[in-house]
């Protein structure tokens, strides 16, 4: 029997987020202080990342300490540096003799059209998201990473929606498997099971979707960065056994997900990518915790844009009812 839990239910991982909501940007912290085994897979074609060389099998560290998730396009990179500072306060690390070093992975997105450009996730940040996730403090929709974050932008941000931050897990006996997901696709969410757009690329007055796939394929000759900025960021956690290997083939196959709620996804200027992070010892058969991940990344893609609320002018999904 397969059953719903929290996210921050997870054993060996804390959640937490801090954003500037007047500036429309934010960061996500996923803490695994005892360490964790992770893997990695970048599909989209304009990624922002750190330490993803580290995660592949053949390289030397086997465990991460944390995962940062931020706004600010390349900018925002630098609130990793607060995540590595309150990791190192409390003498986490890889020991390297001389200190313990925090081993941070992260990834940003392109969330500077939203809100006030000149501000983005830093140092402070960081470190603030950390003491929210060690106070257990964590929200889904207009939050962290999903602060600033829109779909639908392929006709431009007059038309898009907002994106936000998802999360979502499931428990089937003793194996866990969640998801993590900040949401700021190029184009719309589909809900999988109808097909129906529950958010991207709309017109006002009176509302409707405008389809972002059928636009691009009406406009292939269109070419060149003509997109207002875009990338889903995501992570999936498990308490099944891993090796770094199967952490990186188990993101591979979580991008199942984002094909199954964003169309498109993986463009050319997207930068989508999935970590996942192991911190247990439950035996999984490798290709059950992936499909597993593919349908709890689903599941938090769609509530990234239902729990998400109206911000810096964008609309958001849950407003569309009161029209």
């Amino acid at each position: 029997m397969m059953d719903a839990i929290p996210a921050t239910a997870i054993p060996g991982f804390k959640l937490g987020n801090a954003h500037d909501l007047a500036a429309a940007t934010g960061c996500t912290v996923i803490l695994c202080p005892a360490g964790a085994v992770a893997g990695v897979d970048v599909r989209g074609g304009a990624p922002g990342t750190r330490e993803t060389d580290l995660l592949r099998p053949e390289n030397y560290v086997e465990k991460i300490h944390a995962v940062l998730l931020a706004g600010g396009s390349a900018f925002g990179l630098d609130a990793a540096s607060g995540v590595m500072a309150w990791l190192e306060e409390r003498g986490i690390g890889f020991d390297v003799g001389v200190a313990k070093v925090p081993i941070v992975a992260g990834a940003v997105l392109f969330d500077l059209p939203c809100g006030d450009p000149s501000v983005r996730p830093d140092k402070a940040m960081g470190y603030a998201a950390c003491q929210a996730a060690e106070q257990g403090s964590f929200a889904e929709g207009t939050a962290g990473a999903g602060a600033g974050a829109t779909v639908g932008k392929f006709f431009g941000m007059d038309h898009a929606m907002k994106g936000g931050l998802g999360a979502y897990a499931v428990k089937v006996g003793d194996l866990i498997v969640g998801a993590v997901v900040a949401v700021n696709c190029l184009g719309d969410v589909v809900d999988p099971d109808s097909g129906r757009i529950i958010a991207g690329a709309c017109r006002q007055d009176p509302f409707a979707f405008l389809g972002s796939e059928d636009g691009m394929i009406a406009r292939y000759g269109r070419t060149g960065n003509l997109f207002a900025g875009n990338t889903t960021i995501g992570a999936i956690l498990t308490n099944a056994a891993l090796t770094k290997a199967q952490a990186a083939k188990i993101a591979s196959m979580a991008h199942n997900g984002y094909a199954r709620t964003m169309r498109p996804a993986h463009t050319m200027v997207d930068g989508d990518t999935v970590f996942c992070l192991s911190a247990g010892d439950v035996t999984a058969d490798t290709s059950v915790v992936g499909l597993l991940a593919a349908r709890v990344m689903a599941r938090a893609v769609l509530r990234a844009v239902t729990e998400a609320t109206s911000l810096a002018g964008i609309k958001a999904a849950r407003d569309i009812k009161k029209d």
